[in-house]
């Protein structure tokens, strides 16, 4: 996988720390059985994994986690566990990972993968719940990327990113090709967004009851 990424993704991809933490991680074991092939599940690819969600291609994974510059320090948020596929890889650059999923079977199942790959509950922090909101009970984070496409930048996200943090994720319509969004928030608590190239990610999933909490 390390020489397909380094051949492939040479020009973008050039921390050698992600692209070690990716060598560590058997993504073959966080796509469903039918797609289990060890040899395919490293192709440059999407797979489905149920429940209308994918498991991101490994070019974007390793792009969108070197912009993010992750230190052994750094606490990281993620929005949408989705496989865990992402955590796993930001686990290996941190030991401060926390990630949220709102589709509850998908969550579970992912739980117990992770519990069975040695990535426990005191290893990846995570939760089951609308990732809109973030994780306000353990905010601020260094860092936070968000693996599902939303209509705008989400509020609450910006609020719990700290000063000197970075945040990455996709904007656009539903089902649509957006852009991917990089946010910096300066020392003084100024944020500084950049729009980077075309991406497609399945929509952030929310839940329309918690919509009215929303503060303009």
């Amino acid at each position: 996988m390390l020489t397909f990424l380094e051949k492939s993704y040479r020009h973008r991809i050039k921390d050698p720390r992600v692209l070690a933490g990716m060598g560590m991680v058997p993504r073959h074991l966080y796509v469903l059985p039918e797609d289990r092939e060890v040899g395919n599940s490293y192709k440059q690819m999407w797979y489905k994994i149920g429940h209308g969600q994918t498991i991101t291609d490994p070019g974007m994974v390793a792009y969108m986690t070197q912009l993010l510059a992750i230190k052994r320090t750094d606490k990281v948020l993620e929005i949408g566990t989705g496989s865990g596929y992402q955590g796993s890889v930001l686990v290996q650059l941190t030991p401060h990972v926390f990630t949220i999923e709102i589709v509850e079977k998908l969550a579970l199942r992912t739980h117990r993968l992770l519990d069975s790959l040695g990535y426990g509950e005191t290893v990846i922090r995570r939760k089951i719940a609308d990732g809109y909101w973030g994780w306000e009970e353990e905010a601020p984070f260094d860092k936070i990327i968000v693996t599902c496409a939303a209509d705008h930048v989400p509020v609450p996200l910006l609020q719990q990113l700290k000063p000197g943090g970075l945040m990455v994720v996709p904007v656009g319509p539903r089902y649509q090709p957006g852009k991917l969004h990089f946010i910096a928030k300066d020392d003084a608590g100024k944020v500084h967004e950049k729009v980077l190239g075309a991406v497609e990610f399945v929509p952030l999933t929310r839940k329309k009851v918690e919509k009215a909490k929303e503060v303009p």
